[in-house]
């Protein structure tokens, strides 16, 4: 190759890496309503900066499948997070519980990762971004599925459905973080929220083991005000793993940095939890006693109906005889000496 060869193959190179560059930003520049780039409201911008916070600032987003609600919370000068505001979801697919297949219609659960790529400003929905589902969990359990998304329009088939006007909010908060230099930002999805009471109402689902598990996260988080990191190993969420670099998922778990609180915390938790089903089970044995109480009444007015030649089951039907003549006087009492 020839130096004059050598330097148009450079050129038309660096144009390509140039190209390529431009179209990893694309999508905040794509054509169209422009409704992807439409700036936040002034009183959006006043409320950050009044709670120390900015449009540029990382962000962090949890979902509660139950309460229909999803949350955006902002880092701030103290460099915690404090929330910044709660959305009602529309609509969500499915049951309480993660997504396992293609089509079964359900909304996934877990921690998830967001990065530029995943927003999708052409959505068929106004706007939207992808949940990243499966992660690095749901592909080690063998979980399959593919466009789960959160997105307006408020329609769902598998996915977080907001209003239009609420997805415009939150897609333009997400595009500013990344906009500030942050390369992603975590999505936490629960299906309530994660205290003793609701996973007491839920003891007898099959997906009590995993829902304590990203409980984890979710006490990490209220204790700290800061994403837990999470990584995957022996096929569960690992949060604030000691050891560097991606684990195996299938692998051991390393052991985790202590947080102050955390223990504590799931003790009394677990003792709520306990002691919420051990009232469950004397109210649900109480109901039984008086159903057996019942039922045993029932069964000896239904013998005394026999007996007399009633109907089964039915008082004995006892008439008075009516002969037409006067009742005889009553006798006088015994004296007794």
């Amino acid at each position: 190759m020839t130096a004059s060869l050598f330097r148009r193959f450079a050129a038309l190179l660096a144009i390509l890496v140039v190209g390529l560059a431009l179209a990893a930003c694309s999508n905040f520049v794509k054509g169209g309503d422009n409704r992807h780039n439409q700036p936040l409201s002034s009183a959006t911008v006043s409320a950050l900066k009044a709670m120390g916070s900015s449009p540029g600032e990382a962000m962090l987003v949890r979902i509660f499948k139950q309460e229909n609600s999803l949350e955006v919370w902002k880092r701030t000068a103290s460099g915690q997070f404090r929330l910044f505001k709660s959305y009602d979801i529309c609509a969500y697919s499915g049951d309480l519980g993660p997504k396992i297949r293609e089509g079964d219609r359900q909304s996934p659960e877990g921690f998830y990762t967001i990065t530029p790529g995943l927003l999708n400003p052409k959505s068929n929905y106004y706007l939207a971004f992808n949940t990243g589902f499966p992660n690095k969990f749901d592909r080690a359990w063998g979980r399959t599925g593919s466009n789960l998304m959160v997105h307006g329009d408020c329609s769902s088939s598998g996915c977080y459905a907001m209003t239009d006007a609420g997805i415009a909010e939150i897609y333009a908060l997400a595009r500013e973080t990344f906009r500030g230099g942050h390369p992603s930002f975590q999505l936490q999805i629960f299906p309530f929220r994660m205290n003793a009471a609701n996973l007491a109402r839920q003891t007898s689902s099959p997906h009590l083991p995993f829902w304590k598990n990203i409980k984890e996260g979710y006490d990490l988080f209220e204790l700290t005000k800061t994403p837990p990191l999470w990584d995957v190993c022996e096929r569960q969420y690992i949060f604030n793993p000691a050891s560097s670099g991606p684990l195996n998922p299938l692998g051991a778990c390393p052991a985790t940095i202590q947080t102050a609180g955390l223990s504590a915390r799931q003790q009394a938790d677990e003792a709520a939890l306990a002691s919420y089903v051990a009232t469950e089970e004397k109210k649900a044995a109480e109901q039984e006693a008086i159903k057996a109480r019942g039922a045993a009444v029932n069964g000896f007015f239904s013998g005394i109906g026999t007996l007399f030649g009633g109907n089964p089951g039915q008082s004995p039907d006892i008439a008075p005889v009516i002969s037409g003549k006067p009742a005889p006087r009553p006798l006088p009492r015994l004296q007794r000496g």
